[in-house]
């Protein structure tokens, strides 16, 4: 059943409705304003410029390899040659456009508080995908869960951002939590690795460190981003008190409990610990991980992403 069964009351996921309002003229006001700054931030380092080792002439020197059969002769260091005797290929950083990947999880557990979170992590995905084509990035994005996976290719341009938008409003949601199962499709379905951003409020730990793991191993660059419910990581403020039935929004399964301040601390601890060990274990395989709050704007959040480094390195 995993972090599914949550110590709070649930109710059920937001209308689709709902997320008409989504990207309204407020919010591309907001992703102007965003873009000028990231451009700020990140001027003379276009994502569209990420640099790979690989052979190549008139580019930045990287390294060097021993020769095989068949490399092209003009790439040997003749210098070495003559020196040391050794055939070696010499290797240069060469600027190569990479992919942007948007994954937003849609599970159920996404859709509680009237579908906040899941509202905000569109946001926060539709904001880095405005910025990613702002820079002539190919972006795209992904909506899945256990029960839907639905992508919308890699496109190129600011003006694309509408089909960002309307993915995004559109894309089918809810079923379980399954973090694996959507990197490993998402990996799957990728033609070459990229920047693979996460959005997700990962209750599905041991999937979580599965998925994550396996985009890191298959040579994307995943960046986890946790999106946290203030009220939902720390009830004891909420004015629950005595006995309530709980449902596991994901699972369906009831459960008869009495709460009081201290039962109610020591979920928040759970919830606090849950998060670290998340945040250690991307930390010790060289994940980016951080967490969004929904009290933090969402166009504040991704600055603190550019600037923390995991995006647009």
């Amino acid at each position: 059943m995993g972090w599914a069964d949550r110590l709070i009351p649930r109710r059920k996921a937001a209308a689709p409705r709902q997320e008409e309002a989504l990207f309204d003229e407020a919010f591309l006001e907001r992703l102007e304003l965003l873009q000028v700054i990231a451009r700020r931030l990140f001027r003379g380092r276009q994502r569209s410029e990420r640099k790979t080792r690989k052979v190549g002439s008139g580019l930045e020197f990287a390294d060097h390899r021993e020769y095989s059969p068949g490399d092209d002769i003009r790439y040997l260091d003749w210098t070495v040659w003559i020196r040391l005797h050794q055939a070696l290929i010499r290797l240069f950083e060469e600027d190569e456009d990479l992919p942007i990947r948007i994954v937003i999880d849609v599970s159920d557990s996404m859709g509680t508080s009237d579908g906040a979170k899941l509202r905000y992590a569109m946001q926060v995905g539709a904001a880095l995908a405005y910025v990613g084509l702002a820079n002539l990035d190919r972006v795209g994005i992904t909506c899945a869960s256990g029960k839907h996976h639905t992508t919308l290719p890699a496109v190129r341009g600011k003006g694309r951002i509408f089909r960002v938008f309307e993915f995004l409003r559109t894309a089918e949601r809810g079923g379980p939590t399954d973090i694996r199962a959507m990197c490993s499709r998402v990996a799957a379905e990728s033609r070459k690795p990229g920047l693979t951003v996460v959005l997700s409020d990962f209750y599905d730990l041991e999937g979580a460190f599965e998925g994550l793991n396996m985009l890191r191993v298959r040579k994307h660059e995943p960046v986890a981003v946790q999106i946290i419910d203030p009220a939902e990581a720390d009830p004891t403020h909420s004015g629950l008190r005595g006995d309530v039935q709980l449902v596991d929004v994901e699972g369906g399964v009831h459960r008869d409990v009495t709460l009081s301040a201290r039962s109610l601390t020591a979920y928040a601890e759970a919830h606090r610990r849950f998060c670290e060990q998340l945040e250690a274990s991307c930390r010790s395989r060289g994940i980016f991980a951080t967490q969004a709050s929904l009290d933090v704007p969402f166009d504040d959040m991704v600055l603190r992403l550019f600037r923390q480094g995991g995006i647009l390195r």
